[in-house]
């Protein structure tokens, strides 16, 4: 399987939200310095000069860089090989963007921003810690359709004390923002983060009639619901996150970035020390073919059209019926097979860890 994808972890942060468990540090200059000398040589160390589909540089908060080390890590990822399609993304706060980084952005090839908006109400951004507001979010996102049109914003609900009601007002906010893609994420309280130390989650009837209003009313306004989280309109599909779901190689490169090459799935050093001197690597499984397939169906299950089975004896050699038992499942109801396909109907999709976790371990 031939590594198309590129991840690039950016650590760094000017605050952090209270919901966050990903990696990442507190901004300072010359952290970010060293870091993208340390970057550059894990990437001239490992990358093997593919043809690269996909470039997605997340963080941390990569737009909390000053121009000056954006372009520098810009200059970076001009030594990948790009296709004529490339899909290239950066996640950005809104309260970071400016006119400047937009410019430098289009001139590096970027052609995909994804903000992480969460909610409109000022009481829940303040709860995250977020620190933009609502005409902030609209002026920046007019802004930025001058330049990048492809705009993918995050909706997060299920709030403590969050009502129905508000849901359906961050949804038409949204809505008017008139973007192409929309992920959405119901708050998931992390043990080692702000809000795990004290926080409870909503009730779960609560949660999937939030869930439910969302989908029903981004596919009532044209978007697509193509994964269990991701919604758009028709061809802005996230090519990179396709990568993901449909369990194929990637690069990971950066601090705590995950990537998976030749069968072996890695996890770089979380550790800001040792990625600055250069000890990379922290954790690698190398995956029998078994776990491979496991992957493939726990994976692919999360899109709407799931799995191919013609693509699954492609690449190893079973049919997917005889390593899982398909039937059975298909039986009670928890999956349907169509054209080829082996999906989680779609009024099931919510519960979807329900029937995925039938695809963990022994079988």
């Amino acid at each position: 399987m031939k590594t198309k994808s590129i991840y690039i972890h950016i650590p760094f942060c000017e605050t952090i939200c209270s919901y966050c468990d990903f990696c990442k540090v507190l901004y300072q200059s010359k952290w970010v310095d060293q870091y993208l000398e340390a970057l550059d040589k894990e990437i001239k160390a490992r990358y093997q000069q593919e043809i690269i589909d996909t470039i997605y540089i997340g963080g941390g908060t990569p737009s909390s860089l000053t121009l000056e080390q954006l372009a520098k890590l810009f200059e970076i990822t001009n030594q990948f090989h790009k296709s004529k399609q490339l899909e290239f993304t950066i996640e950005c706060n809104i309260e970071h963007i400016t006119e400047e980084k937009l410019r430098l952005f289009k001139k590096a090839g970027i052609n995909r921003i994804s903000y992480g908006v969460q909610t409109f109400h000022t009481k829940y951004l303040k709860y995250l810690n977020r620190h933009h507001t609502k005409d902030e979010v609209l002026a920046k996102i007019e802004l930025t359709k001058h330049y990048i049109p492809n705009i993918n914003v995050d909706l997060m609900y299920a709030f403590q004390k969050e009502t129905v009601e508000e849901v359906k007002e961050d949804i038409e906010l949204f809505l008017q923002l008139d973007i192409p893609h929309i992920s959405t994420y119901s708050l998931i309280i992390e043990p080692h983060t702000v809000l795990g130390i004290k926080e409870q989650y909503i009730d779960d009837t609560l949660d999937a009639t939030m869930y439910e209003i969302i989908c029903h009313t981004l596919k009532q306004h044209g978007f697509l619901h193509y994964e269990v989280s991701n919604f758009c309109k028709p061809e802005y599909q996230s090519k990179h996150n396709l990568t993901y779901w449909n369990n194929e190689h990637y690069y990971g490169f950066g601090m705590g970035a995950s990537g998976y090459i030749n069968h072996v799935r890695y996890t770089n050093t979380r550790s800001i020390n040792h990625y600055l001197s250069l000890d990379y690597d922290y954790q690698k499984e190398e995956l029998t073919q078994q776990v491979e397939m496991e992957n493939e169906l726990i994976l692919g299950l999360r899109k709407l059209q799931g799995v191919s089975t013609t693509n699954f004896y492609q690449k190893y050699q079973k049919q997917v019926e005889e390593v899982f038992d398909i039937a059975s499942l298909v039986k009670k109801g928890l999956l349907e097979v169509q054209e080829g396909y082996i999906r989680i109907p779609e009024n099931k999709i919510y519960l979807s860890n329900e029937v995925l976790i039938h695809f963990i371990g022994d079988v």
